[in-house]
């Protein structure tokens, strides 16, 4: 057994009674998304355990072989030529070593959150969509459906009954909208339940978003 990733976490109150682990965008760490924690607006929602786990270091083709934290290669700009298959495998392992956990901390599967931004947001629905039991919910912020031609022969029918939130900025020059609305496509045909928001806004997150994040959060926690 691989040793767990390092996380961060946060109790939104004492003895939490839901789990959310939140996967960070390419380059960043566990320490991207904390301070977002305290402009959730949620009152009324159950004590939350927000953990924060950091990817590994490795190699970047498209960033001229750089070495950062990154939970999959990318091989080319648009996404989805030459998939880093064995990446994204071997990081969905980390985060169900990290859903076990949980469980083993008394939290099941229905009152965990997988939650990502961007590469984060592709290993959530990496994850979520393949987990055995349904989950409370996926949250997929500025991203995208990885290995999308793989999805419907591997995903679990216990996922579809896992709520999904995606968020886009229109105006994203990482991960145009294009790829996260074929996603999108992708996910309802299968018949998932897919709550959508587009923002005026780049690949990052705004004040509209975030109000909207804890609107869902009180929603599938009630």
């Amino acid at each position: 057994m691989s040793t767990l990733l390092e996380t961060i976490e946060l109790d939104s109150a004492p003895n939490p009674t839901v789990s959310i682990i939140w996967m960070h965008g390419l380059g960043a760490d566990g320490n991207d998304f904390v301070p977002l924690v305290k402009e959730l607006d949620l009152r009324g929602c159950p004590a939350i355990r927000f953990i924060f786990p950091s990817a590994g270091t490795m190699p970047v083709t498209i960033n001229n072989g750089y070495v950062m934290r990154a939970w999959y290669d990318i091989r080319e700009n648009d996404l989805v030529r030459r998939e880093d298959e064995n990446g994204l495998r071997a990081s969905q392992a980390q985060i169900e070593a990290l859903i076990a956990r949980e469980k083993a901390r008394g939290i099941p599967a229905s009152r965990i959150i997988l939650a990502g931004f961007s590469q984060g947001c592709a290993m959530t629905l990496q994850t979520g969509l393949r987990h055995a039991e349904p989950l409370a919910g996926l949250m997929c912020l500025s991203g995208y459906l990885p290995l999308a031609d793989k999805t419907a022969l591997e995903r679990t029918p216990a996922s579809l009954e896992t709520p999904i939130f995606m968020a886009h900025g229109t105006a994203d020059p990482v991960v145009p909208i294009a790829r996260a609305q074929q996603s999108r496509d992708l996910l309802t045909g299968m018949g998932y339940q897919v709550e959508w928001h587009e923002y005026m806004m780049q690949h990052s997150l705004c004040q509209e978003e975030i109000d909207a994040i804890g609107a869902w959060l009180k929603k599938v926690l009630a």
